[in-house]
This record gives C-alpha cells, sequence and structure tokens, in this order.
C-alpha cells in the first residue's frame, strides 16, 4: 500500500483482525468505523448470498448498495429479491447512473459493445463514488481464491481512489467454503449457477463456463478484462466521462 496515514491503519486492522471469522470481521468493522458509516455493495451474483446472510445476521437494517447497471439479467433481479425477502434485509438501495449521463454516453445502449471499461465506468464505478460520499467505508465480497488480479486482497484496504476504506471479510475464504456455508444454512442459489454460469454480471458480458474454467473466465470474454473497475483504481479513460 501507498504511504499513507490511512493505509497504514488499513494494515493495522488487517493484522488486529487476521483470526477472526468473517462474522466477527464485519462486527468489529461496524463497531471500529461505525454502521451509519459503512455500506455493503452486493451484485446479488452467484456468491453474494454468503457476504449478505452474515451482515443479516449483524443488523438486516445495514445499508446495502445494489447498482442496478440496467443489463441485469432476469434472473439477477429475480433472486435479489428473494434474498431480501429471504434474509430480511431492508436496507437495500439500488443506485443507477443517472439518466442525464446514460443519454449522452450510452444513448443507444451500445456502449458495451464499443468500448466495455467506459461502459462498466458509468454503470458502475461513477455510481458507487456518488453512492460513498459521506461515508468512512465500504464492504465487498472479494475473495483470494477468484482470479490473479484479487490474489492480494486483504481483510482491510484503504481505497485511495474514494478516500475510503474497504472491509474484505471473505477475503480469504475458498470455494468449498463458500459453498459449506450455503449448504449449512440453506441459502437459495442464483438461478443461473444451475444453467453453467460462473460469476453473474451484466448479461451482454456474461457467458457460461467451459470445462475446466474457473469461476469469472466467463466475464467479458475474448476481450481482455477481468475486472470492472470497481475493486483498483478507477481506469485512465481517454477523454472526460461524466
Amino acid at each position: 500500500m501507498d504511504n499513507h496515514p490511512k493505509s497504514d491503519l488499513a494494515d493495522q486492522l488487517s493484522a488486529a483482525w487476521s483470526d477472526l471469522s468473517a462474522l466477527q470481521v464485519l462486527e468489529a468493522a461496524f463497531e471500529h468505523f461505525g454502521g451509519d458509516n459503512l455500506a455493503l455493495v452486493s451484485s446479488f451474483g452467484a456468491e453474494s448470498a454468503v457476504l449478505l446472510s452474515l451482515a443479516a445476521r449483524i443488523n438486516p437494517d445495514q445499508k446495502i448498495i445494489f447498482l442496478e447497471t440496467g443489463f441485469h439479467f432476469d434472473e439477477t433481479t429475480r433472486y435479489a429479491k428473494q434474498l431480501i425477502e429471504r434474509l430480511g434485509l431492508t436496507g437495500v438501495a439500488p443506485m443507477s447512473v443517472d439518466p442525464i449521463t446514460r443519454k449522452r454516453l450510452d444513448p443507444n445502449q451500445r456502449l458495451h459493445q464499443i468500448d466495455p471499461d467506459r461502459c462498466c465506468h458509468i454503470r458502475k464505478v461513477e455510481v458507487l463514488d456518488r453512492a460513498l460520499q459521506g461515508l468512512s467505508g465500504w464492504i465487498s465480497g472479494q475473495k483470494r481464491y477468484q482470479n490473479e488480479t484479487r490474489a492480494g486482497v486483504e481483510l482491510v484496504e484503504f481505497d485511495a481512489e474514494r478516500d475510503c476504506f474497504k472491509v474484505n471479510p471473505l477475503a480469504h475464504w475458498t470455494g468449498r467454503r463458500i459453498e459449506a456455508y450455503f449448504q449449512r444454512h440453506n441459502l437459495p442459489r442464483h438461478p443461473l449457477i444451475a444453467s453453467g454460469y460462473g460469476s453473474v454480471g451484466c448479461w451482454p458480458c456474461t457467458t457460461p463456463l467451459r470445462a475446466g474454467e474457473t469461476s469469472r473466465e466467463g466475464r467479458w470474454r475474448g476481450q481482455g478484462k477481468t475486472e470492472c473497475g470497481l475493486h483498483r483504481p478507477v481506469i485512465k479513460l481517454q477523454g472526460r466521462v461524466g
């Protein structure tokens, strides 16, 4: 991390919480930062139910930001409603790109075909930037096992682009451990899992997995792209965005 006091604090908290369970990490984060100063960010995707379940066990009223990109599968929308009802979540706040930006930059809803980085930027990154204003940090479901770009994820990180902290309670969880939690707590599965999908994002940029592929290899297939920009420094785009 950069030599910054907040980066140092993130390192200290990661070390202090390293022996805690994911549930205890969440509890410690709410206590340290204050529950009103944190928001959980969820895609209501393939593995989202685990983190949402943990948060609901502590506070079902916790603020949860759902980035409504306008391109979610219908199955994701139905799954979100199912999880919200099942877990008793009352703090879910859908957030989306403002209509003026969408009309100016993606009037034909085809930006994902021309410039997927810019599409992710206006529909996810800028929306999250706006949603996190005034908060101390956000809670993410990132896990080290998911791909190479996430292999170094820490329990607590300093999100320098947004000047806030990011807490990753499931950072060290494996796919097997995720599966065990689903079974132990009888959590519903995203309906697209049964159709061969791994990580579920926007429908234009998500495809079923092929034999031998890891969970996120169905995202942005053939585009040389592995992340949307939420979990790394904001993509330096050509031209002005938003």
